[in-house]
């Protein structure tokens, strides 16, 4: 099992690639002229979607490296890159096509179960998110080990679901610049976060030439 900081450094950086705050304008966009049960009811169904997948992601992320063929570490990179490209789109105060496209932000408009897609998948539960659970996973085994992991995403959920939930009052209260101020400093943290996974995936593909 991996030491307390660790459990606390990946808490802190799964809140901060799921970027909450960079959801708001796009949770308020997607429900405008609804109503605050419709928004709450939304908000609900983003969350479990993230926690379903998430919490899978724990428990299957050893499988889907051993179908692909991949191993740990070039997926570090690769889950790095995917990080450092969503910090680079925060500290521009703007949301990465990694989590969401245009095309995506359209045909929202066209559904009824937003909260599901492309709220809760991929906009919030999105492949930097994804990479970061299975390359945490892999760190370490045994159920106390799982059990914690669960534990950092059931508890980041239930930040993000107030924040979804508090939506409204915190737009208004933060307003845009409010808003970007904190996705900068998101981004910042995600950046040293994605830089750090990186470094380690580079060591172990490469132990004689980062020493």
């Amino acid at each position: 099992m991996e030491a307390w900081s660790e459990y606390s450094r990946f808490l802190i950086a799964l809140f901060a690639i799921l970027t909450p705050f960079a959801a708001i304008p796009i949770f308020l966009g997607m429900t405008e002229g609804r109503t605050r049960e419709q928004r709450n009811a939304i908000a609900q169904s983003a969350v479990l979607t993230v926690a379903t997948v998430l919490v899978s992601s724990v428990f299957l992320g050893d499988a889907v490296l051993t179908v692909l063929g991949t191993s740990l570490a070039s997926f570090r990179v690769g889950g790095g890159i995917v990080l450092l490209l969503i910090a680079l789109s925060l500290l521009n105060a703007t949301v990465s096509a990694v989590k969401h496209t245009v095309q995506e932000a359209d045909e929202a408009g066209q559904r009824t179960a937003i909260g599901v897609v492309p709220l809760g998948l991929p906009l919030l539960a999105g492949p930097g998110s994804i990479s970061a659970v299975i390359i945490e996973a892999q760190r370490g085994h045994g159920w106390e080990h799982f059990a914690i992991l669960v534990g950092c995403i059931l508890a980041v959920c239930a930040g993000l679901l107030a924040t979804l939930r508090l939506a409204v009052p915190i737009g208004n209260k933060l307003g845009q610049t409010g808003l970007n101020i904190m996705n900068r400093l998101t981004g910042l943290l995600l950046a040293a976060v994605a830089v750090e996974i990186i470094a380690a995936g580079l060591r172990a593909l490469f132990p004689g030439w980062m020493t």
